[in-house]
């Protein structure tokens, strides 16, 4: 089996290639080529008995899809994107990264004349306000920030390729991934990770909205859990709406760091400073809160049940 990851140098992408290692195969069939594109050069992973190659490059440049197309691949896990407040804050690099690269890579899969499934990671920020107190799988997309509407346009693009037989593609929207290991980046999420991340690490974090603010999560073990399992559905089943959320855990931002308390101890919590952020308050609180996730769970799809879990797996993953 080849598989292609874009955005592989990515958190997700390189726990995404650790799993399939790990794995040594997909779907039951053994890798037999991987290849991981990203805009820097993705670490290149141990997987014996198969072929690994890296490649870089800007996904919208003229002829870049076609190179990675011309590897054939069976299984394209479709991850390189740049985050939202980085699409909020440069438009042109917005559209030109986040739908421009994923309008060429299809387009590049059209004109190769293969059918792989394709697993697209869209985003919760699909969705805009007002909203109900929980969004069902048919409420109405109408995002309200630029990172939403490329996402929205990448998965029209999706579902029509896919209607057309160009491939079989699946988007999953993800729900805000938490905890992030390494740095802050500079999606508007990244604090979500932050009041948790830095203060196991003895280190000071900034909250910069108020801790009322709802929100849903999964772990990046979670996340990748959702990559792989859609990458083994059945296209009848999942019908013609192939776009799905993904399900999650609805907190408040109190709620994390009552959690955290009761995990690493009330001292941890001391490290969190509050400190109102209005360009960060702007476009979290047009976010929707909790979703329903019917269709996805009723396709196998599993995420934690608690924030406790969550906070959980970032040690075990992340601090031994």
């Amino acid at each position: 089996m080849r598989i292609l990851i874009t955005g592989a140098a990515g958190m997700i992408g390189r726990k995404l290639t650790e799993r399939l290692v790990a794995d040594g195969g997909l779907n039951g069939r053994r890798i037999a080529e991987l290849l991981l594109h990203d805009i820097v050069e993705p670490q290149a992973p141990d997987l014996p008995g198969a072929k690994v190659t890296t490649m870089t490059g800007d996904l919208a440049d003229d002829g870049a899809a076609g190179r990675l197309v011309a590897f054939r691949p069976d299984a394209v896990f479709h991850l390189a994107g740049i985050v939202s407040g980085e699409a909020e804050a440069d438009f042109e690099k917005g559209y030109r990264v986040n739908l421009d690269g994923t309008r060429a890579l299809f387009e590049a899969i059209r004109h190769a004349g293969i059918s792989p499934r394709v697993v697209f990671t869209s985003s919760i920020a699909v969705f805009g306000a007002p909203f109900p107190d929980v969004i069902p799988d048919d409420f109405h997309p109408t995002p309200l920030t630029s990172y939403g509407t490329q996402k929205l346009m990448s998965e029209a693009l999706l579902a029509d390729y896919t209607r057309r037989g160009f491939f079989d593609g699946v988007g999953i929207r993800l729900p805000t991934i938490c905890v992030r290991p390494g740095k802050p980046n500079k999606a508007a999420s990244s604090f979500f990770s932050g009041i948790i991340r830095e203060p196991l690490a003895g280190q000071p974090a900034i909250l910069p909205v108020p801790r009322s603010v709802l929100h849903t999560h999964a772990s990046p073990r979670a996340a990748v859990g959702f990559l792989v399992h859609a990458a083994g559905l059945d296209g009848e089943a999942i019908g013609p709406r192939r776009n799905l959320t993904m399900p999650g855990v609805a907190v408040t931002v109190g709620e994390q760091i009552e959690s955290l308390a009761r995990i690493a101890g009330p001292d941890t919590v001391k490290l969190i400073r509050e400190e109102p952020d209005a360009t960060i308050w702007a476009i979290v609180k047009n976010w929707p809160t909790r979703f329903s996730a019917d269709r996805a769970r009723a396709l196998g799809f599993v995420a934690e049940q608690s924030f406790d879990e969550i906070v959980r797996a970032h040690i075990e993953d992340e601090l031994g």
